[in-house]
């Protein structure tokens, strides 16, 4: 079966573990084993290694970012490659950049490996998006999308659990850390691709640029999505080494903490997505947001303390999960045959504000903490006010609540 192409009809046939929704279980467990342990060692690697203060981490998180503004380069990729193997090569990459993270401790070295780790993780999360929709029945994706994010939380809870116990206790290095988590994922990586046969969805993709007006409500929900989540990754566990000093067992418990909390609510938001529908789910997301946002400001603002602040991470990142639901909205209006290259430059337009948004707030950071998260506040604000636009039950044609079942048009 090695090699051989099967359309999902045929692969039902297959074992479960090899069916195409246990291939997207075990990558959703791969990219996390590598992604969260360097995010967990990163703001304390950074600061020892090369001194980086918040000037230096936002052009870090901005180099970060370049890959994800240009993943709009899948689309040209896939001329020469299917969706999934893209997607283990990628994710291979990402495993391999990671591993090496430790050998370049200088700002020029810690910028470039970024950059290399970051061509992986997003490639990989651009295809990986489109794979999930293609793959997944669409009256199942809520619930199915909910155990996917369970799935990673829940790797990223072993991840962080393992540095937790482990990081004191044996005096790891970072070096060691980063060449056993990233060399786990690249081995998964290259296990997927001998495992597993490629699967063909019913609905051939366009390999060209599409950018439809039918798309507009989903195209500004990823732009403002994406400038707000940036604040979130770049700043809010930073906030805690420099203001509360946090140790890596400190920051990476409370990421421990984060994922299980995750790992348990994930499933029921799928549920909950399902039944109430995206509208419902994005706004509940979004005014949470501004609530836990005008919090962060808050512990600059009146001196409020690391127990509100770890509190208010792990809030956030709950709301956070429930993105999933602006997958499922973008699924129910599509065209299945948009669905590769219209993933690609969502994920560009979710990283226009990444590319430069790190880097000038980390000058707005060294003078005042507080309005970086106000600024996310107003962010989450305006997206609320947009997500109100989404139909009760979004369909082609029916995209938004001005379209009233209008007619699909070409574009």
């Amino acid at each position: 079966m090695r090699g051989r192409t099967i359309t999902l009809e045929e692969a039902r046939s297959l074992p479960r573990w090899r069916q195409p929704a246990s291939l997207l279980f075990l990558m959703a467990a791969a990219m996390p084993i590598a992604f969260a342990t360097w995010s967990a060692l990163l703001n304390n690697f950074v600061k020892e290694a090369a001194g980086f203060t918040g000037v230096e981490i936002g052009w870090l998180h901005t180099v970060r970012e370049i890959p994800g503004f240009l993943a709009i380069g899948v689309i040209v990729l896939l001329w020469a490659m299917r969706e999934q193997v893209l997607a283990l090569i990628a994710l291979g990459l990402l495993g391999a950049a990671t591993a090496v993270t430790a050998q370049f401790p200088t700002l020029g070295g810690i910028l470039t490996i970024t950059l290399l780790s970051s061509i992986g993780f997003h490639y990989f999360e651009t295809v990986n998006q489109s794979l999930q929709l293609q793959w997944i029945d669409r009256k199942r994706a809520p619930e199915t999308l909910g155990w996917i994010v369970a799935i990673g939380s829940g790797a990223s809870m072993v991840a962080y659990g393992l540095i937790v116990l482990t990081w004191k206790t044996f005096d790891l290095s970072y070096t060691a850390v980063y060449m056993a988590s990233g060399g786990l994922t690249l081995a998964i990586a290259i296990f997927a691709a001998l495992a597993y046969p490629q699967f063909e969805a019913p609905e051939p993709q366009l390999k060209h640029f599409v950018l439809r007006r039918r798309y507009w409500l989903y195209y500004v929900l990823q732009l403002v999505s994406g400038a707000r989540r940036q604040i979130f990754t770049v700043f809010a566990a930073f906030m805690m080494v420099e203001r509360f000093g946090f140790e890596v067992h400190e920051l990476t418990a409370l990421f421990l903490i984060n994922f299980f909390v995750n790992m348990l609510a994930a499933p029921s938001m799928g549920k909950a997505v399902g039944r109430f529908g995206e509208r419902n789910a994005l706004v509940f997301e979004y005014v949470g947001l501004l609530f836990v946002f005008l919090s962060y400001a808050g512990i600059y603002w009146f001196g409020w303390g690391a127990v509100v602040g770890a509190s208010l991470y792990v809030i956030d990142h709950l709301f956070f999960s429930l993105a999933f639901a602006l997958k499922t909205y973008f699924q129910k209006i599509a065209a299945p045959e948009d669905i590769a290259p219209t993933s690609a430059v969502a994920f560009t337009i979710n990283h226009v504000a990444a590319v430069f948004l790190p880097a000038l707030l980390g000058y707005l950071w060294v003078v005042s903490p507080g309005a970086v998260f106000g600024l996310a506040a107003a962010l989450a604000f305006v997206s609320a006010l947009m997500a109100l636009l989404i139909p009760r039950h979004p369909s082609p044609g029916y995209e938004t609540i001005f379209a009233r079942g209008l007619p699909v048009a070409a574009e």
